[in-house]
């Protein structure tokens, strides 16, 4: 997963896909979590950048879930 997915890249996968991202990115947590804890972490800001991509992904989902369409800007 990269450093801040966008939401506009999340938004394109179906409920599967979404899935898998969201397993590839717990798993991620915990593997930064463990090197934390041993002290080999190097990058502390791929910490939030994933917590945040946790987040997005619930999100995401919970959007979904409830059948809200947000409308994204054209930048």
């Amino acid at each position: 997963m990269a450093a801040g997915t966008k939401a506009s890249d999340l938004r394109e996968l179906n409920d599967e896909e979404l899935v898998g991202k969201l397993r590839e990115a717990k798993e991620e947590l915990f593997n930064l979590r463990f090197q934390a804890a041993t002290g080999q972490l190097e990058n502390h800001g791929r910490l939030k950048a994933v917590r945040k991509d946790i987040a997005r992904i619930y999100t995401l989902m919970r959007e979904r879930e409830l059948g809200i369409e947000t409308v994204e800007s054209a930048s």
